[in-house]
């Protein structure tokens, strides 16, 4: 296979993703969910360096500055407007695909497989959900793929700042920090001290320096939440600033720990996997779409047989993680491990399925992992397509409600497969 042919197939899929990202991503107007909060964080961001609210004053905010950052610059470049809100989570979406293609290729060592990984990415309507609104969820995971990626090619002190910017997204990208620091230490070689030294510079110490200039905009302005806290306390040794920021962390951990407000699409991540409660984003009832009653909605949910086929998968992983603890099942393991498992430790906290959007890169992997022992023991190619085409189909199925395409009412409650999903 030549170069250019062998790089065909993930163009293609490159440019599919693209596209349904792309498309009319100016809809539906106004704000949907907790766009109201990032959206208009993003634009205070760029115009003021931090979040102020509409009368300009400071505004108590519980996640970093980063994902709106990043949101902002689909601000800046295309306007305060529907399609300048969404248009950055919708390329890093893309980029997400080309991320998990080159990590499958450092696993498996295979063009088709690594094929294969992209191509259900692109396939997973919860990532093609997360892909068009203006939410961090979509920055995170690219952050996460991209610190997995540079992991797995031993480049430690660019891994520290991806975590560092992922943390910087949100604080759920620094459980990865302490898998990633046990695994790059090597137990059995000389100068165990030095090389703890090493990881503990590039895993703790340019993770914090990356998450601080995240907050640059806070830092070097004077009119954000909490920037004068300390000039209204007793003088301490500390730096005023240090004072400040240290506060305002503070108030997020209170805010994140008490968060127990009841919510209709609240879900524990018990229900995560198996997609038992997914989040609806938007639902209008249109009145012209040609029938009696019409659905339009937006559903934070992943591709159905996609998902539940991952899960039989992950049996597998697990299955042979822990008979032979081979590279490629310890990197799906922790990675799930880390982006799933500490949800488990907040029972009592507000949640929602679309947190799953980091953890669905390695439930693929985990998919993929399977499909490649099915190959090696010699299973017909044709039925690894024909699987893959089922996907397919069940993508263009529930298509419509992923991209908020207006059907008759009797279609759309076709594809509530479980009651939970209403």
């Amino acid at each position: 296979m030549t170069q250019v042919k062998r790089y065909v197939p993930i163009t293609l899929i490159t440019l599919f993703s693209l596209f349904l990202r792309l498309w009319n991503l100016n809809k539906p107007k106004g704000f949907i969910f907790d766009e109201v909060y990032y959206a208009k964080n993003a634009n205070s961001l760029i115009t003021h360096g931090v979040e102020l609210n509409s009368a300009n004053q400071s505004e108590f905010v519980v996640h970093p500055p980063l994902g709106k950052w990043l949101i902002g610059i689909g601000i800046k470049l295309f306007g305060n407007n529907e399609f300048g809100w969404r248009i950055s989570a919708a390329v890093f979406g893309t980029l997400s695909i080309l991320l998990i293609y080159l990590i499958a290729q450092r696993l498996f060592n295979s063009y088709l497989l690594s094929n294969i990984a992209a191509g259900l990415m692109a396939l997973d309507g919860l990532n093609l959900v997360m892909s068009r609104v203006a939410l961090l969820d979509i920055f995170l995971m690219f952050f996460i793929l991209l610190a997995t990626y540079l992991f797995m090619r031993n480049q430690y002190w660019l891994t520290g700042i991806a975590l560092g910017m992922a943390t910087g997204i949100k604080w759920s990208g620094a459980y990865l920090i302490p898998i990633f620091l046990i695994l790059s230490v090597n137990f059995v070689r000389t100068g165990l001290i030095r090389q703890a030294l090493m990881r503990i510079s590039q895993f703790i110490i340019i993770p914090i320096f990356t998450y601080l200039i995240t907050w640059s905009g806070w830092l070097f302005t004077s009119n954000g939440w909490d920037r004068n806290w300390a000039a209204t306390q007793p003088k301490a040794f500390l730096p005023d600033v240090i004072r400040n920021l240290w506060h305002y962390h503070s108030e997020i951990l209170n805010f994140h720990t008490g968060l127990d407000d009841t919510h209709s699409y609240s879900a524990n991540p018990w229900s995560w996997l198996i997609l038992g409660r997914p989040t609806s984003f938007f639902y209008e009832t249109p009145k012209k779409c040609g029938a009696t009653s019409c659905s339009q909605e937006i559903l934070a949910i992943g591709t159905p047989l996609l998902w539940w086929s991952a899960v039989i998968a992950l049996v597998v992983v697990i299955g042979y993680w822990l008979s032979k603890r081979e590279p490629i099942t310890t990197l799906i393991i922790t990675g799930l491990a880390a982006t799933y498992l500490p949800w488990f430790f907040f029972q009592s906290r507000t949640m929602f399925y679309f947190y799953a959007v980091s953890v669905s890169p390695f439930l693929i992997l985990a998919l993929v992992f399977l499909i490649s022992k099915l190959i090696e023991a010699g299973v017909d190619r044709g039925w690894i397509y024909l699987f893959i085409s089922v996907i397919f189909l069940n993508f263009i199925y529930f298509l419509p409600i992923w991209v908020g395409i207006e059907i008759p009412y009797s279609q759309w409650l076709n594809r509530m497969w479980l009651p939970s999903w209403i």
